[in-house]
């Protein structure tokens, strides 16, 4: 830490800011997005706190970047699965049903872009400057229209309301996502009140179930 010397070129200072999201990248892997602090994360990164908020303004602020890289990814990698998912040529109720199946299968093994969707709102857009929350906004915006322009693809029949639809998809996400994760607490109450487990829920099957009610409900309201 003391023998710190400030980037002088831009390649310089990129290392410096990828070391920085390698290094919160690594954390999310092994812990909850709550449990992130500033000083671990500068000392994994080898940089000193000061140093840390030399690249970034806050902790909340490297996270929005690594959920616009890792929304980006996720939004790179759909259209192949949605290609080899759904078939085009099937009733629209066929294609809903399975549009939704694979939305929810390809979040099953990313548990960092689902950590990070669903503190988007409640955590991470606080403590960052008005710039910050702008390019983030307008990032999100961008994901959302792509993943849009895939739904109505697939599913014309939405019409002018895909953007409408992938934005409550993408709310969806995180909620479920937060409540399919249960506190060890609840979870030991599930085991002892086996009643409960109505209230435990699989994070695939349940947002399946929802995105397609979110969907057909879409096409619903368009047609109408």
């Amino acid at each position: 830490m003391t023998n710190f010397q400030r980037a002088r070129s831009e390649e310089q200072r990129e290392i410096r800011r990828q070391a920085i999201l390698d290094a919160t990248v690594a954390m999310l892997e092994e812990m909850p997005i709550a449990e992130i602090s500033l000083n671990e994360l500068s000392r994994r990164a080898g940089l000193a706190k000061s140093n840390v908020l030399r690249y970034f303004e806050s902790r909340e602020a490297i996270l929005l970047e690594l959920l616009d890289r890792a929304w980006r990814q996720w939004a790179a990698d759909l259209p192949a699965l949605v290609r080899a998912g759904v078939d085009e040529d099937a009733p629209v109720s066929r294609r809903a049903e399975r549009f939704a199946a694979v939305i929810a299968g390809s979040l099953a093994q990313r548990r960092v872009l689902c950590d990070l969707l669903s503190a988007q709102a409640g955590v991470l857009e606080h403590n960052v400057s008005p710039q910050v929350a702008a390019r983030h906004k307008r990032a999100a915006v961008a994901n959302v229209a792509d993943i849009a322009a895939l739904a109505h693809q697939y599913l014309p029949e939405l019409g002018n309301s895909a953007p409408r639809l992938t934005a409550a998809m993408i709310m969806a996400v995180g909620a479920v996502w937060t409540h399919a994760r249960p506190s060890p607490a609840m979870l030991a109450a599930y085991e002892a009140d086996p009643s409960l487990t109505a209230f435990k829920l699989d994070f695939v099957t349940a947002l399946q179930e929802m995105l397609a009610t979110l969907t057909a409900g879409t096409i619903a309201r368009a047609s109408a």
